[in-house]
């Protein structure tokens, strides 16, 4: 740290109890000058030949006492001001220089009083010294805040805000100066650097290594720092990301849990507020964890709407980088839902809106993939909560419906999830969430699963049953269609295939291997006998609706003997399925 030290003489101010100060010499004091509770007893001479301030006040008094109570700093910045008046030593350093220099400005200790006085010697400390020192920069910037307006006035914070963000963007080859880094290790720190070969190497800085030393500011300044940062246009937007999470991490710590009791909110808001405004706009210079971590503060804060509109908007661009837990937002309080689902349902659908307005179809698919498999992970979770309503799920996974997807195993999941948690469903709404699923792009695992899955509709399984035993190439005639529309890349909204689908189908699978073929054959006499199963079961169906005109699903309606004997030969195909997978295996 630097110092400057003022004057020879030794100190000779002492104290008559807590109030009173005076100098130990043979002189009698001829004024006293009151600041705040505190006495000085001091001479004229000394103080009058460098203060223009109160020359005036004891010129126009009638009284020795003279009132300087409201002078910036109290009574340690006017004894540090008497001091240099009486040639006393005075240090000066970073955590009081400030202080002097307010105060100086205060008493009028300018060169037109006398050449060499406090101010000019604390300016030219201030430049040559402060100024090019990156820590006592910092520290004096954090003292500023205390001696407001007068330190803005002076403009000392504007020199240090100038200092510190010329240093941050120097080229780290050139940083010769000390800094805070415990974040992580460089190779070459740990003793790891594999072309160390024992010859000492030149010291590596990392392109964020002020990025702690900002953590000590409080938000007004380091807000003033981060936008003179950014102005300069030197450093990328993800380095002034690393920034904004690392003193989000040391001013905000468990905020997005919603632990917040017993902390200041309004101070907590303010905050929020900030860091959330210093966001760079540009797509991925900040993690999605982060800002999703960060509209969790959002929400539990209250903080503006623009706020928390501006935020989604940017976690939106790179929604696909979430994960299920950072979306776990919970429900507002006086609400008796487990979490917020209307979230999520915001966010997807301004990524569907910036989706649609993309050039780069092949990125846009490999984003809207991810974002659907997220959201259908989300709902297998989501599910657990009893008052998680059938609109609310069936809104959210149609959002994305049309999204590509290589498998259709994580909606099931969801669906089976959803139809546990909820087992008082009208069969109209089992009906509708089903359809949220396509039967032909589940595995052989999620089929065996949802064939022997009580909590399903009938037809659903005898759906997953045709298409598992037809190599989900098609469906019989009169089948009708469970898929929901619009699938993308998908034949969800056909409800036959061409014969020529049927042959290519069937010629792919006589294209496996020896052993395949064998049990494949064995399977035939199953496959024709559930195909007149499955072609008497919805004649039935159908004779049965045309009369009663509901849409049921319960098998009431079928012959006895037939559905048994259906359930019956399912279990079989279920059995052979999982003896295929074991296999696999």
């Amino acid at each position: 740290m630097k110092f400057m030290k003022l004057g020879s003489k030794p100190d000779q101010f002492q104290s008559d109890g807590e109030n009173i100060r005076y100098v130990a010499t043979e002189f009698a004091s001829d004024v006293i000058i009151i600041v705040g509770d505190v006495k000085f007893y001091l001479h004229k001479f000394p103080l009058l030949s460098k203060c223009s301030v109160l020359q005036k006040l004891v010129s126009e008094s009638n009284d020795d006492e003279i009132n300087v109570s409201n002078i910036p700093g109290g009574p340690a910045a006017f004894e540090i001001c008497a001091k240099f008046c009486y040639g006393i030593v005075v240090t000066l350093n970073a955590y009081n220089v400030v202080l002097a220099r307010c105060a100086a400005e205060f008493l009028g200790m300018h060169e037109n009083v006398e050449k060499g006085n406090l101010v000019y010697k604390i300016d030219v400390f201030l430049s040559s010294s402060i100024f090019r020192s990156w820590k006592d920069s910092i520290i004096v910037l954090q003292t500023t805040r205390s001696f407001l307006p007068w330190a803005e006035e002076l403009e000392i914070i504007r020199h240090c805000v100038d200092s510190i963000a010329l240093k941050a963007t120097t080229e780290p080859s050139k940083v010769e100066w000390s800094y805070t880094y415990n974040r992580k290790k460089l190779r070459s720190e740990s003793g790891n650097d594999s072309q160390w070969n024992g010859v000492m190497k030149q010291h590596i800085v990392p392109k964020d290594w002020w990025v702690e030393d900002l953590c000590e500011l409080p938000i007004g300044l380091y807000k003033e720092v981060i936008t003179a940062i950014r102005a300069t246009g030197v450093l990328s937007p993800d380095i002034i990301g690393e920034s904004l999470i690392a003193y989000a991490s040391r001013k905000l710590p468990g905020l997005s849990y919603g632990s917040i009791q017993g902390q200041d909110v309004e101070k907590l808001r303010f905050l929020v507020d900030i860091i959330s405004s210093l966001l760079p706009e540009e797509k991925g210079s900040v993690p999605c964890g982060f800002l999703l971590s960060l509209l969790h503060s959002l929400i539990i804060l209250d903080c503006k709407e623009t706020a928390r509109t501006k935020l989604m908007q940017s976690i939106s661009k790179q929604l696909q980088d979430a994960t299920v837990s950072d979306l776990m937002f919970s429900s507002p309080n006086g609400e008796m839902a487990l979490y917020n689902i209307d979230v999520l349902h915001e966010l997807v659908r301004m990524f569907v809106d910036q989706a649609e307005s993309q050039d780069d179809s092949e990125s846009s698919d490999g984003s809207k993939s991810k974002v659907a498999r997220l959201v259908d992970d989300y709902l297998a979770e989501a599910a657990r909560d009893p008052l998680l309503s059938s609109s609310q799920f069936i809104g959210l996974a149609e959002m994305v419906s049309g999204f590509p997807r290589s498998s259709h195993d994580a909606i099931y999941r969801a669906i089976d999830m959803y139809l546990k948690e909820h087992p008082d469903l009208s069969k109209n709404e089992k009906r509708r969430i089903c359809q949220l699923m396509d039967c032909r792009k589940l595995s052989t695992a999620a089929c065996a699963h949802a064939v022997q899955n009580d909590r399903l509709p009938l037809r659903v399984v005898v759906q997953v049953l045709f298409f598992q035993q037809s190599g989900n190439g098609g469906q019989p005639p009169g089948f009708p269609s469970l898929l929901a529309r619009g699938s993308y890349g998908s034949s969800r909204s056909a409800t036959t295939n061409s014969d020529e689908d049927w042959d290519a189908d069937h010629d792919q699978r006589q294209e496996k291997t020896t052993s395949d073929s064998r049990s494949s054959s064995g399977d035939k006499a199953s496959r024709k006998k559930m195909k007149k199963i499955f072609a008497r079961l919805w004649s039935n169906k159908e004779r049965s609706s045309e009369h009663s005109g509901s849409d049921t699903d319960s098998p009431a309606s079928t012959n006895a003997e037939e559905t048994k004997e259906m359930i019956k030969a399912a279990g079989q195909i279920a059995n052979q399925m999982q003896k295929k997978l074991q296999l696999t295996r």
